[in-house]
């Protein structure tokens, strides 16, 4: 069963394009890890300081080992373009868990 992460992001007024940038690094260190089914970013509509991005993953374990793709140095420097903490969380499709949420 594959997995959904979403994770949302806030640049600070100034670090628009700055954090734009980073996430596409990021995307094109993982696109091609193991069990990455898509991973696409989107810029909010109304506010272009908040961006998302939604990942399908074949495993919540596929999707964390990939994480290991980008230097940490790279993901400290990140904090600095942050207005707000970066949220995230995994999703599973409803129709697969039963259509009523549970497993």
């Amino acid at each position: 069963m594959a997995i959904t992460r979403i994770n949302h992001f806030q640049a600070k007024p100034d670090k628009v394009g700055a954090l734009r940038d980073f996430l596409r690094s990021v995307i094109a260190r993982i696109i091609d890890a193991p069990g990455c089914r898509s991973c696409e970013l989107l810029l909010q509509h109304d506010d272009p300081t908040r961006l998302a991005i939604i990942e399908v993953w074949d495993s919540v374990e596929a999707h964390q080992a990939s994480v290991s793709r980008i230097p940490p140095n790279l993901l400290q420097q990140a904090q600095t373009l942050f207005a707000v903490p970066v949220q995230g969380a995994y999703y599973h499709r409803v129709s697969e868990v039963n259509g009523r949420g549970d497993r």
